[in-house]
């Protein structure tokens, strides 16, 4: 039998079309008469007629609709399932599995932002469409549509926004067709390219200047930022008891993101971090101090970034006649003076919870020189203490 689906008038661009489901499954199909009270009241026995027959299995589509889209699908739906052959699943039916199977994998965060990829421009675009009817078309179709969107400054949609949408709708299609058993539609589609966000790093002397006049309780808190190569939900998420004083180590267990402390081992960056001498003695002092919090808003509440950000952050910039840098910019400060310090770079890639050292030679090492001052220095000193020793002893040499 045929499943209940109330069947309704609904109105585009002043024409009248019938929206109704069978078997989970939903169908559109315009009138192209206009949307008034007459035409409204004859129709209305019609919806009725149809909800009756949809009900009771008789509902024949050609009767109600004989040029409609839809209807040469509907019929191959009814001789599948007469037939006993599997239903094919509605993308929207399938996406909600998904998403209810992945979600406890997820922190929070990403699963508020998958709900709202899903409910924002999938699942409107692919709504009724069943995914054994899905075509490499249908996929661009939805990803020019994308390319079209406003954002909230009335500019387009930047690249990284459209990948980001595009994601999940290649995660359901690759998952549902291998379980369903049809051929998968995402086939060579790319991602647009995105522009890396830019890598702005300030000299070690403008930290200097930084930390001396940033506001006095968020001192330590900036310091630690600047010397550590944290993440913001890190250091904001950062306890007194993932401070190691006799191992000097910063565990990086618990980040705080959207006002929740979510578990670092779930994305896979729970790490130690080494403490410099500067960042010891700063906990050090900050542990003596204020007690039981480490870092926090006024009256012990969690720290608000964007308030942060705003209130305390850049406020100092223009006295310091400095251009505003983004707080994450702190961040991209620890790689390079690392890399500027010869550190090692696998050491510092574990600092930064980078897999390998890639990153820091296409990203960072660009930026050491204008730290140092000095490119090439270091191999100018060996060149005159090794080089020149054996031009002036050639038989020493030998």
């Amino acid at each position: 039998m045929q499943s209940l689906s109330m069947a309704s008038l609904r109105t585009k661009n002043g024409k009248l079309f019938v929206d109704f489901r069978v078997d989970g499954i939903r169908y559109k199909e315009y009138l192209g008469i206009p949307d008034n009270g007459e035409n409204k009241k004859k129709l209305k026995s019609l919806l009725k007629r149809l909800d009756a027959e949809i009900t009771l299995g008789t509902f024949d589509y050609f009767k109600y609709f004989p040029n409609g889209k839809k209807a040469a699908s509907f019929n191959a739906q009814q001789e599948r399932r007469q037939s006993g052959a599997a239903t094919p699943m509605t993308f929207e039916a399938f996406a909600e599995v998904w998403f209810f199977e992945k979600k406890v994998e997820w922190r929070d965060s990403y699963s508020d932002i998958t709900r709202v990829t899903l409910k924002k421009h999938l699942l409107p675009w692919f709504r009724g469409r069943l995914l054994d009817e899905f075509s490499k078309a249908d996929t661009l179709s939805f990803r020019a549509f994308l390319t079209e969107l406003p954002s909230k400054g009335g500019q387009k949609l930047s690249a990284s926004r459209v990948n980001h949408s595009l994601t999940p709708l290649r995660i359901i299609l690759v998952e549902a067709a291998d379980r369903l058993g049809f051929k998968n539609p995402w086939i060579n589609i790319k991602r647009f390219k995105q522009k890396r966000p830019a890598v702005e790093p300030f000299t070690l002397q403008e930290v200097q200047a930084i930390i001396e006049h940033v506001r006095p309780d968020f001192k330590t808190y900036y310091l630690v930022r600047f010397f550590t190569g944290l993440r913001s939900s890190e250091v904001d998420g950062l306890q007194w008891k993932y401070v190691d004083f006799d191992r000097r180590q910063i565990l990086v267990r618990e980040a705080l993101v959207r006002g929740k402390l979510t578990d670092t081992n779930t994305g896979g960056s729970s790490r130690e971090i080494d403490m410099s001498q500067i960042v010891y003695e700063s906990l050090h002092d900050r542990k003596r101090k204020s007690g039981n919090k480490l870092f926090s808003a006024r009256y012990g509440q969690p720290l608000n970034n964007r308030y942060l950000t705003q209130r305390v952050w850049y406020p100092q910039f223009g006295h310091l006649g400095l251009n505003l840098h983004r707080s994450y910019q702190t961040r991209h400060t620890a790689a390079t003076l690392w890399l500027a310090a010869g550190e090692n770079p696998e050491w510092i890639a574990r600092q930064m919870d980078h897999a390998d050292t890639k990153m820091l030679f296409e990203v960072y090492s660009r930026n050491v020189p204008n730290h140092t001052r000095k490119d090439g220095s270091a191999f100018e000193r060996l060149l005159k203490s090794e080089f020149v020793s054996v031009q002036s002893n050639p038989k020493e040499a030998n």
